[in-house]
């Protein structure tokens, strides 16, 4: 086994801090004590006179201690696109940039652009994620390995297409097939995938069927683009006579646990068939706004019970992966939209990017500081940061002055991924040089 500059298999007492639990009692330990335990939280609350069989202590020094982010929803592999096609709506972005440059990867760019992005989110505080990818010329397995290495926990799904001709339609769902098969459960369960059928708009009814017979066959989530915009919405009902949401519904597709990215363009009636069926929507908020595909009514979403995870989606529509002003910008524009202060609290935003993150893309077993999860955190050292004081108002300054650049220490199932802002799997120099060097190799 791989030791991630942590000590493996050790009983570690983690004192001195201020542990902010996220779970649905939204705990507190100021000077508390967190005991972890074959990659688990054995204990959590305040500081215990006594350890027993503790092997290790570990002086947080005053830190704020919180659970690692959970993205919902993420396109590392276009990491390299940051900055190609600004300003563009979603379908010519899409059509005249994104695909056409995607055409052009190597397994080389593909591999870099994922190291990247995860370098990103693990220096900002994402601990966990849920990925799509475009297959198109790669060796997937060789990317996987790459982000095995990295230490990082998620999901990582073979995006599904009805492009080119039948025969590459075909290779397209084989290979899809074949991913599912062999990576859903990888490194004891840090590592899955989902079946992705990337939309409505651009997969065919035999696609999407496909699609719904592997995730069965294979016990996976499926995971895909539903309601991004105006447009999406009614060029399926012109193509279908209903909207997406009741086209997925009618093929059965919501009968698999399902995570939709985006939902911006809902109504009553769908959200009580995404409620019925238990779908999970992951919030994109700055991408919404960028791309000009408008606002998700979140508040809609979370009173009529569906469970919803923050994402940043991919940093050519974002342009970073900072989970932090992900939240922020979900908060306010909630506030903003209902002329309501009181809409999507700090306490609520914060779970959405934590515990029902997590939840929304069935990995509960982490997103709280709680006994039996997986040991997964991170660390903010506030003093000497002039927009976290006063230090009193912690909470607050978690959701509406942290950012990402904030984060001291990452860790996952209990071994330390970065210590002191330096990520300890991934070489970050050399992937940044790569990244320089391959990103003049895509044009358009």
């Amino acid at each position: 086994m791989t030791d991630f500059g942590g000590v493996l298999d050790l009983k570690i007492a983690y004192v001195n801090a201020t542990f902010f639990t996220l779970d649905k009692d939204n705990l507190i330990f100021e000077n508390g004590m967190m005991i972890t335990e074959d990659n688990s939280i054995s204990y959590i609350g305040q500081q215990l006179s006594e350890l027993i069989d503790v092997e290790q202590i570990v002086d947080l020094k005053g830190k704020w201690v919180l659970p690692g982010l959970v993205n919902t929803h993420s396109h590392i592999l276009m990491t390299l696109l940051r900055g190609k096609g600004d300003d563009m709506l979603l379908k010519p972005w899409l059509e005249t940039k994104i695909w056409p440059l995607e055409q052009q990867y190597t397994t080389e760019i593909a591999s870099v652009s994922a190291q990247l992005g995860i370098l990103e989110m693990l220096k900002t505080g994402t601990t966990t994620f849920s990925d799509m990818f475009n297959p198109n010329g790669i060796d997937s397995d060789e990317i996987m390995e790459s982000i095995l290495s990295t230490g990082i926990r998620g999901a990582f799904s073979h995006t599904i297409f009805s492009m080119g001709s039948q025969i590459e339609q075909k290779r397209n769902l084989v290979e899809a097939e074949r991913f599912a098969k062999k990576y859903k459960r990888v490194a004891d369960g840090r590592l899955t995938t989902m079946v992705s059928p990337h939309s409505p708009y651009a997969c065919r009814t035999e696609a999407l069927l496909e699609s719904l017979r592997i995730a069965k066959e294979n016990e996976l989530m499926v995971h895909t683009h539903v309601s991004e915009t105006e447009n999406e919405v009614y060029e399926i009902e012109k193509r279908y006579g209903v909207r997406p949401v009741e086209y997925l519904r009618s093929l059965g597709i919501f009968n698999q646990p399902t995570i939709m990215a985006h939902g911006v363009v809902l109504n009553d009636e769908e959200r009580e068939i995404l409620k019925h069926y238990d779908v999970r929507v992951a919030h994109n908020p700055i991408s919404n706004l960028k791309l000009g595909s408008g606002i998700a009514d979140i508040v809609s979403l979370l009173d009529s019970g569906i469970k919803v995870g923050i994402a940043t989606d991919s940093v050519a529509s974002n342009n970073n992966l900072d989970m932090f002003e992900e939240m922020r910008v979900a908060a306010l524009l909630q506030k903003g939209m209902y002329k309501d202060a009181t809409k999507l609290p700090a306490e609520k935003t914060l779970a959405l990017a934590t515990r029902i993150g997590a939840e929304a893309i069935g990995m509960g077993n982490t997103g709280s500081l709680e006994v039996g999860k997986k040991a997964d955190f991170i660390t903010i050292y506030p003093y000497d940061k002039e927009h976290l004081q006063p230090i009193s108002a912690a909470y607050s300054h978690l959701l509406y002055a942290a950012h990402g650049n904030d984060i001291c220490d990452v860790y996952i199932d209990g071994k330390n991924i970065v210590k002191d802002r330096v990520c300890l799997t991934i070489d970050e120099e050399k992937v940044i040089a790569e990244a320089n060097r391959l990103q003049g190799k895509l044009v358009c």
